[in-house]
């Protein structure tokens, strides 16, 4: 086999390999011989076949089978005898022609095809001892806990029916169709739906105007969408709901005690308060790590520049594109109501994408040279952590994981991420900073967006 560079250009290879028509023939020889015993042809023998008759009736199919393991197999030996590391899959080119092609298959001619690949690049690691991180603390008080407890017992308060009129605190029992310019709105009807009067759960204006009604009235509801309202289809619009009154029920007495905590399966009130502290505690938790990270990667981001492969950026580009696209589209804004432009759009985001793919490598080197593997049983926890977030579907989640191993490796890359990026925590300084609920929770898309 002959294997010659016929390009070098910063990571970008080109290598042309033949495989001369003797060394094909010497392949051919040995899978006719090896399949000599197992062919069962009439008026042979088994075992008596000849090579020739063989040939004759195999040879092409056989010839087939060996060019596909020479391009199955040879790209992978090459790349790693000449030391290098292909970014992504290889691009193979072939012959189009097809007499030429024919020639191979009869074994009279040189198998010729090109690999073409880009190399990921080498680069030095750089010490990470002198990066300084502060990573933000909330210290949380008494009384948000006490806040969040009541809430609990908000939705756990009992109501009792009522004959009157509803007010202030009641709950209301309704069906309702809301409709703009007359027409009904995707996501603005419901049934037995219950709503707290003054809880704030909808539309600014709604609740108010439900003060006064009775079980069995109809009514309509005006009000105006905010200018900000996450719907943006929805937004700064007028809307109309026809509302049905099913049901009015006053609150019971508002109750932190034992047996609260045991209407929701917990041994006391002092239970509930530890496990709302350890599930606020949790919240800011992932919002602390998320902004430690992002000063880290930041950091990381600043010390490395080198050379990336085009085809990882440019795959990457487009996962980001398509998820804008997408976003957008659902959305029903443009890139001028994001007060940009597409090109302005596509160059910020290529940009991202540029900085994914360079803290991807560092972070894959870094987390080669600490040694950092994941176990099959954190792969394990992982997917059981996917089938959790589908209730009701957990069998089917879990056979597709099950049956698809590529979906399997598709969560490592993300635990394996989380675990450099713990290595890297313990060898940099990392001071903590007491800060605001406010101060920790902004900002959090952006940080998101950059850590990603």
């Amino acid at each position: 086999m002959q294997v010659t560079e016929t390009k070098a250009e910063g990571l970008k290879r080109e290598i042309e390999i033949v495989v001369p028509a003797s060394d094909l023939e010497a392949r051919l020889q040995t899978r006719l011989y090896e399949a000599k015993d197992q062919v069962k042809l009439k008026g042979f023998r088994p075992g008596k076949v000849p090579l020739a008759h063989m040939r004759k009736m195999y040879g092409r199919s056989f010839m087939a089978e060996i060019v596909n393991q020479i391009v199955s197999e040879t790209p992978r030996n090459v790349i790693a005898e000449r030391g290098e590391r292909s970014a992504m899959q290889p691009e193979i080119q072939m012959t189009e022609d097809e007499a030429e092609a024919e020639k191979v298959l009869r074994g009279e001619g040189d198998f010729r095809f090109t690999l073409s690949y880009e190399t990921l690049p080498s680069f030095e690691l750089k010490e990470t001892s002198g990066i300084k991180i502060e990573r933000p603390v909330v210290e949380i008080p008494e009384d948000e806990v006490e806040e969040q407890v009541k809430r609990i017992a908000e939705n756990a308060r009992a109501y009792e029916p009522k004959d009157g009129a509803a007010e202030n605190g009641d709950r209301v029992t309704m069906d309702f169709v809301g409709k703009i310019d007359g027409e009904a709105f995707q996501g603005g009807s419901a049934t037995d739906s219950n709503l707290v009067i003054g809880s704030g759960q909808f539309i600014p204006g709604f609740e108010d105007q439900l003060v006064g009604v009775k079980a069995g009235e109809e009514k309509q509801v005006e009000v105006n969408f905010p200018e900000d309202y996450g719907a943006t289809h929805l937004a700064g619009k007028a809307a109309v709901f026809d509302v049905t009154v099913k049901a009015v029920a006053a609150p019971g007495e508002l109750e932190l005690n034992d047996e609260l905590a045991k209407k929701l399966g917990l041994e006391s009130i002092e239970r509930l308060r530890t496990v709302v502290r350890e599930q606020i505690e949790s919240q800011f938790g992932m919002a602390t790590r998320q902004k430690v990270k992002r000063q880290l990667l930041d950091a990381l981001d600043a010390d490395y520049d080198f050379e990336l492969p085009e085809k990882l950026v440019e795959a990457e580009f487009g996962n980001i594109w398509t998820q804008v696209s997408r976003e957008l589209e659902q959305s029903g804004k443009s890139f001028e109501d994001e007060d940009t432009t597409e090109e302005k759009a596509r160059e910020d985001y290529r940009k991202l994408a540029e900085r994914r793919v360079r803290l991807g490598l560092v972070l894959s080197e870094i987390g080669e040279k600490a040694g950092v593997t994941i176990s099959d049983e954190e792969l394990q926890r992982a997917v059981l952590e996917q089938v959790r977030q589908y209730p009701g579907q957990e069998q089917q989640i879990y056979d597709y994981f099950r049956k698809t191993p590529e979906a399997v490796q598709s969560l490592r890359a993300p635990i394996y991420e989380e675990k450099v990026v713990d290595h890297l925590l313990s060898t940099v300084d990392v001071t903590d900073k007491t800060v605001t609920k406010e101060e920790l929770m902004k900002d959090d898309e952006e940080d998101e967006q950059a850590a990603a």
